[in-house]
């Protein structure tokens, strides 16, 4: 199916609404808005919601992949944490901040759904997307929502299929016995002879916006599923999740359609910001092999590399010329307001923000960290850019950061390679 046409931009790069295809009867627009439920007073994981899971908080696995879908007017958050809100506006998306009456630890899913619409009268269809279900495609929601806006359903959920036989508990007392609830033992079927059953996975419910007002349930109506592959279906609950999920990611999750430009601060990311002073009144700085390997890496896969020195950083202008030759990168100077010097090259280049990744280690940077699709800070990186930044590096500035988030980058651009590869051959046998 064809995605919502990509988003226009406004002079600041943000992603803006565009009018869409969906209509109401009487040729009016329906609004289709995804929501991420995340409460801070998470009793298994504290602040799970925002902890980070292969390179990137939880929450922005599936705020990539909802934003990536093309499908929607809005995507929002609905938090009532001061961190978890800052998370989710560096990822894009708006916050609906909700109240105590819906953040108890017995309020219900539907209750705070609600609310959120009662507070937004324009949405129509809801897709309430759980933060807990990291290996989120866009094409998952892409489908599933066709059911909705195009097939004549009301409501749509995701499922997996398992092979498990169930059986009856019982009270250790043996007053009874157990039996089977799917399978008759003398009959027991072979894997491959049994098309197992359907449970739901918790990835996304999407609903009309009566159906949950009304009958307070995201299921009613004419109710369709969408199946998801076992490897795709991954939900936290409990910290020992967290190694099993992370794996699970680097080998099946949406790591978004890669980048094409990057900037990097060479104070503090390139280097480790110290000056050496000689006796013969000279000036230095060290960059690590490690970095110049991984910007070569990143040349070597179509990826621009452009280093930003500071006006308040003399000394790495003095050795522009030198970085140049060294990296192979051309070197633009900054001002205190990184984004107003960086944000015409980007258009310059024609490029949407998901299409470039920013390097930076300081508050100056927090704008183009929040913006840029892929962004990354050392380990000793200010707390404001640490804050705005989806990817924190185990290395610090100038000791093979710069080589790390480089990595990470061609990691992310060969997922996206091998995701359009996959979706090419299942349009093609579907």
């Amino acid at each position: 199916m064809a995605a919502r046409k990509r988003a226009s931009q406004n002079d600041t790069g943000l992603q803006v609404g565009t009018s869409g295809k969906h209509l109401r009867s009487g040729n009016e627009k329906r609004h289709v808005a995804a929501l991420v439920l995340a409460r801070g007073g998470s009793k298994g994981i504290p602040l799970k919601n925002i902890k980070m899971l292969a390179g990137a908080p939880l929450l922005g696995w599936v705020l990539r992949a909802a934003a990536d879908s093309e499908m929607f007017d809005s995507v929002w958050v609905s938090t009532d944490h001061d961190e978890i809100e800052k998370v989710a506006k560096s990822w894009g998306a708006k916050v609906h901040r909700r109240s105590p009456q819906v953040s108890k630890d017995l309020s219900s899913s539907v209750e705070t759904i609600q609310e959120f619409l009662r507070h937004n009268p324009e949405v129509d269809i809801v897709c309430h997307i759980q933060a807990t279900s990291p290996c989120l495609h866009p094409s998952h929601l892409q489908q599933a929502l066709k059911k909705i806006l195009e097939d004549g359903y009301d409501s749509v959920f995701s499922v997996v299929r398992r092979h498990q036989f169930r059986w009856k508990e019982v009270k250790p007392d043996g007053s009874e016995y157990t039996h089977p609830f799917n399978l008759v033992p003398s009959k027991r079927p072979r894997r491959q002879d049994w098309d197992g059953e359907l449970y739901e996975n918790g990835s996304f419910y999407i609903s009309k916006r009566d159906l949950i007002l009304t009958e307070g349930s995201t299921q009613g109506g004419k109710v369709a599923y969408f199946e998801m592959e076992p490897e795709h279906s991954v939900d936290i609950d409990v910290d020992i999740d967290w190694p099993v999920a992370e794996q699970r990611i680097l080998r099946y999750g949406y790591f978004g359609r890669g980048v094409s430009l990057m900037f990097c601060k060479v104070s503090g990311c390139l280097t480790d910001g110290r000056i050496f002073l000689t006796a013969s009144g000279e000036d230095m700085v060290s960059i690590h092999t490690k970095d110049t390997t991984g910007i070569r890496k990143l040349q070597k896969d179509d990826v621009e590399v452009l280093l930003l020195t500071s006006s308040e950083d003399p000394v790495a202008q003095l050795l522009a010329d030198k970085l140049k030759k060294l990296t192979g990168c051309e070197v633009m100077q900054v001002g205190e307001d990184p984004l107003s010097d960086v944000l015409p090259v980007v258009k310059e280049r024609n490029l949407d923000w998901k299409d470039v990744a920013y390097m930076g280690n300081d508050t100056a940077d927090s704008s183009c960290l929040n913006l840029a699709g892929l962004s990354a800070v050392p380990a000793d990186a200010s707390p404001d850019a640490a804050n705005a930044a989806k990817y924190t590096c185990r290395l610090l500035g100038g000791a093979g950061a710069v080589r790390e988030f480089a990595e990470h980058v061609l990691l992310q651009k060969e997922k996206a390679k091998s995701q359009m590869k996959q979706d090419r051959i299942d349009r093609t046998n579907f």
